[in-house]
C-alpha cells in the first residue's frame, strides 16, 4: 500500500514537471524594418444636378439669386 502512494505521488509530481517544461511563451518585438503600405487610390466624383424648366428660367432671369 505504502508503495503505491509512492509510486503515486512520483508519478503525479513527474507529470507536473513536464507540464511545466511544455508550456508556450510568447515573445512580443518590434520588427526590424518599417511597415510599409502601398495603396493604389483612384477617387472620381460627377455631380449632375437635374433641374425643372421653370426653375431653369428664374435662375436665368435674376442670376443675383446664387
Amino acid at each position: 500500500m505504502m508503495k503505491k502512494r509512492m509510486f503515486a505521488g512520483f508519478f503525479s509530481l513527474s507529470l507536473m514537471v513536464l507540464a511545466m517544461g511544455c508550456s508556450p511563451t510568447v515573445k512580443v518585438a518590434p520588427p526590424d524594418k518599417p511597415i510599409v503600405i502601398n495603396m493604389n487610390i483612384k477617387i472620381e466624383h460627377d455631380i449632375r444636378i437635374k433641374m425643372d424648366k421653370a426653375v431653369d428660367e428664374l435662375i436665368s432671369k435674376d442670376s443675383n439669386l446664387f
